[in-house]
């Protein structure tokens, strides 16, 4: 696992398999970016008991339409945690790939659409408080050392845009394509690795899926089509799981965080990782586009 906190396994038995997520701290640990501070450390740490508290918690009910692992068993003591879980290859998800054909995209982006639908309004104290990993709250170190200005300017401002939104829901939080597990036709699909789960916009789900998922060459082309198609499966959803709420209410909120979600994360990506093939052409712009919608709201 990240850093050598743990390990996680595959347990055969004669008839079935389950997987084990443990995690036992180092006794020192090597980032692979430099990252070892001790801020970095204890958010790791509240990230596996948050993940240890979704599989107790949140996976009790198997729900087809945004299926996660069944939680079978957890155990946590003052430094390591253990979470027994239901094997998704035993029940048909045994595909998983870093490469978005369209199959992929359209389970992927249904399955988010469906997540944040389901948990829409839904608040919990026992996962993040804000979702995703990258949020500015939880990378000070990071932020202290970007150097793009402007976006360093506009960091607090797009931060507050994203926090002060009338409707919220549950995030997976780390939602890249290499954390879902498809059928071998890659109609349908689930999702793992829950440990930045937490509240937020759904729009930062699917931003960091999309920046894993497509190259980011045809990001600009394919924008428009990720987004209705998103939509369409969230208003589907909402139908499903709260027939009383207006989807276009929602999408009206949140489709211009689009832009906004994606400078959040270009904030943290290129302090973390200056050389990373993230930053693109298509995230620049989409960066300038955000500081742009919040300087005509100024």
């Amino acid at each position: 696992m990240w850093s050598g906190y743990g390990e996680l396994v595959r347990l055969k038995f004669t008839k079935k398999t389950i997987i084990i997520k443990h995690v036992k701290l180092p006794k020192a640990s090597k980032h692979p970016k430099g990252w070892n501070t001790d801020f970095s450390h204890q958010r790791k740490l509240y990230s596996y008991e948050v993940e240890v508290n979704w599989y107790k918690e949140f996976s009790e009910i198997i729900d087809n339409r945004c299926r996660i692992p069944q939680g079978l068993k957890t155990f946590q003591t003052e430094n390591e945690w253990l979470i027994v879980m239901e094997d998704l290859a035993m029940a048909g998800f045994n595909i998983t790939t870093c490469h978005g054909h369209r199959n992929y995209l359209i389970s992927s982006i249904n399955w988010l659409a469906n997540f944040h639908a389901k948990y829409l309004n839904t608040k919990s104290e026992l996962i993040w408080e804000i979702g995703t990993y990258w949020h500015l709250d939880t990378r000070p170190d990071e932020f202290e050392i970007l150097e793009d200005k402007e976006l360093k300017k506009y960091a607090i401002h797009i931060d507050n845009e994203l926090k002060n939104i009338k409707y919220k829901t549950i995030v997976h939080g780390d939602a890249k394509i290499a954390n879902f597990c498809f059928d071998e036709h890659g109609t349908t699909c689930a999702a793992v690795d829950f440990q930045y789960v937490g509240h937020g916009t759904g729009m930062k789900d699917l931003v960091y899926f999309i920046s894993s998922a497509v190259e980011p060459e045809v990001c600009d082309q394919m924008e428009s089509w990720i987004l209705d198609t998103y939509f369409i499966a969230f208003k589907d959803a909402i139908e499903h799981y709260h027939p009383k709420l207006d989807s276009i209410q929602i999408e009206r909120e949140w489709r211009p965080l689009f832009a906004i979600a994606w400078a959040d994360f270009q904030r943290f990506i290129k302090a973390w990782s200056p050389n990373h093939y993230k930053i693109n052409s298509y995230s620049e712009e989409l960066t300038t586009r955000a500081i742009a919608y919040l300087k005509a709201k100024a």
